[in-house]
This record gives structure tokens, C-alpha cells and sequence, in this order.
């Protein structure tokens, strides 16, 4: 059996009169839609209008090509012509007013926890230190007196880029792997944030703790140095340890008040329990050997068994010698 298939209609076409008809009444039904004729009354499209955009001259080219991303000058001396008198350097502004008070109040709670300062330097994301300024050499300078210091040149936006110096006391005593190590978990830290301001945040709290460790290493060498305090940071550095030494003090009131006393009474509880749990584990009770009377003439009835009571309950029945005449009578 063969299956052939439908052939398809094919589609109508114009009365040769009809269609003129209707085109001398001026309107054919989907005459636009199937003939590439222009559309009545339809607007011409605008013509392309060419923009004309100026080449850039030789000398734009070659100013570009000399540009450089260096810190601008007039930011130099506030960088690197003295000890910075704060523990964050932004003379540039590049933190927010917010953010550079947060920063520095955390460098400040650290240096009043610690005997090893921290000094950031906030420097641009794409910026570049001039190649005359020499940072070992600035380090050496500003830094050989006073309290030890960890000196991080800190690029807003580029944790990556960031670098730490030492001042000359930790150099001999901190390795310079435990310093990489430092520095490479604080910018793993940093780039879990996505915020610049967040990602500074989260690298100072990580290399503060990687500090205290330094700190540990030299076994508290660094406090034996005395020197004057940062200025700035001595306020807030003294509210800080007063409103510590009061919690303490606070805690310990507390503690000789209340909880002392509640755990010596739980202590004296537990230790009479478990003896009177010892004692009660260990008790053995002894019956006494009694003779029973005869019933009937002799020792035992036929299937009943002696009924042997006592005068009370609640002492042992080794104190007890003398019984209830009633023998059917229980204790």
C-alpha cells in the first residue's frame, strides 16, 4: 500500500478586472503588505549624519605617554619628610572622614594593647612612591628611636600591592618569612571584602594579630623600651586602659560577692552527696537471730511460716531485740 501525499492548493490569484477595479478606488486589501512599493504619506528616513572627532595631536600624544601615576608633590613632605605624628598617614584624603576616624581609632587601641606600634601609609590604587624617595632609608631615619614599629605602605583598592618595613629593632628578630607570612594573610583577608574601606579594615585587624605574634617572638623585649607616646594617641590610649581596668575591677567585685560564695555552697552540696551516696551504696544490713515461740505444741505449723515484727519501721532491725507480742502484726 503506498501512502502519497496531499497536494497543497495553491494560492488565488487577482481578477485581472477585479484588480483593477479596485485600484481605481484607490485601495487594494494588504496591497502594502505584498508588494515592495514605498508607503503613502510615509516619511523619507533621515540621512546618516557623519560625526567628525578630532585626532588627538603629537604633543597630547606624547604628554600621555609621559604621564606618570607618582603621588603629586605637594604630598611628598606630609609622606615621607618626618615621622608621622598620627598612626594613619592619608594626607591625600583618600579615606572618607568617617573611615580615616575609625581606622585610627583602632591603630590607637592598638598601640595601647601593644608594645609594637603599627603605621599605615594610605597610598592610591594605580599611585607609585618617586624613585627618589628611598623607603629603607626613610625607615632607618624616623624610626630607629622609640618603640619598635611595623611601617606598612598601604594601597587603597590594591591589597596586593601593599609592602612592610620594620624598624630596625624587630629586623634581627622577626624573619623575613614570618613578615611575608604576615603580609600574605592580611591581603587574604582584605580581599574577602569588596569595599576598599572594608578591605583596609579587615587587613589592619589581621596584621594587628600577626604584630601581637611578633610580639610573642621577641618574648616582651619591645616594652623595655620607653619612649613618649604617639601624639594624638595618648587620650584615647588612657580612656581606653581606665575603662579596661574598671570592667576588671568590676568583674571582680562581682565575682567575690556573688559567685564565689554560690560556688562554694554548690561545691559543699555535690561532696555531701556523693558521700551520702558512698555511704548508702556501701550499708549492709544485719537481721538478728530470734527464737520462735511454739504454736500448737511445736516449731512449725502445717504450710504457715513464723511472722517475725518488730516495734518500728525506721530503725535497723539489728537495734531492735525485742518483738511485737502480735505476730501478725507487720512493722
Amino acid at each position: 500500500m503506498c501512502l502519497r501525499g496531499m497536494e497543497e492548493p495553491g494560492l488565488p490569484k487577482w481578477n485581472a478586472n477585479e484588480k483593477k477595479e479596485l485600484e481605481l478606488a484607490g485601495w487594494i486589501a494588504g496591497g502594502l503588505l505584498l508588494t515592495d512599493d514605498p508607503v503613502p504619506d510615509d516619511p523619507k528616513p533621515a540621512s546618516t549624519v557623519t560625526l567628525k572627532v578630532e585626532q588627538p595631536t603629537a604633543e597630547e600624544v606624547a604628554q600621555d605617554a609621559e604621564h606618570s601615576p607618582e603621588i603629586p608633590e605637594k604630598f611628598l613632605p606630609a609622606y615621607f619628610a618626618e615621622r608621622p605624628k598620627t598612626f594613619l598617614v592619608d594626607p591625600q584624603g583618600l579615606l572618607s572622614p568617617a573611615n580615616f576616624r575609625d581606622r585610627l581609632s583602632f591603630l590607637n587601641y592598638h598601640a595601647s594593647d601593644s608594645s609594637i606600634d603599627l603605621f599605615v601609609y594610605v597610598i592610591g590604587k594605580d599611585q607609585e612612591i618617586p624613585s627618589e624617595v628611598r623607603e629603607e632609608e626613610m625607615i632607618e631615619r624616623f624610626f630607629s628611636q622609640g618603640r619598635p614599629a611595623v611601617i606598612v605602605y598601604y594601597y587603597l583598592g590594591s591589597p596586593q600591592r601593599s609592602v612592610v618595613y620594620l624598624s630596625p629593632s624587630l629586623t634581627d628578630v622577626v624573619s623575613a618569612a614570618e613578615q611575608r607570612r604576615a603580609l600574605a594573610s592580611s591581603v587574604v583577608q582584605a580581599f574577602e571584602k569588596l569595599n576598599p574601606a572594608e578591605q583596609l579594615e579587615a587587613f589592619l585587624v589581621q596584621m594587628s594579630i600577626r604584630v601581637y605574634w611578633m610580639e610573642r617572638m621577641i618574648g616582651g623585649a619591645a616594652s623595655a623600651v620607653e619612649v613618649a607616646p604617639v601624639p594624638g594617641a595618648v587620650a584615647n590610649a588612657e580612656e581606653k586602659t581606665l575603662a579596661k581596668n574598671q570592667k576588671i575591677e568590676w568583674a571582680r567585685a562581682i565575682a567575690i560577692k556573688y559567685v564565689m560564695p554560690a560556688g562554694a555552697t554548690l561545691t559543699l552540696l555535690f561532696v555531701c552527696l556523693f558521700i551520702n551516696f558512698w555511704l548508702k551504696r556501701g550499708a549492709r544490713y544485719v537481721f538478728p537471730d530470734f527464737d520462735v515461740e511454739p504454736r500448737l505444741g511445736g516449731a512449725h505449723a502445717a504450710g504457715v511460716g513464723a511472722v517475725i515484727s518488730f516495734a518500728s519501721a525506721a530503725l535497723p532491725p539489728a537495734s531492735q531485740r525485742d518483738q511485737v507480742p502480735d505476730y501478725l502484726r507487720r512493722a
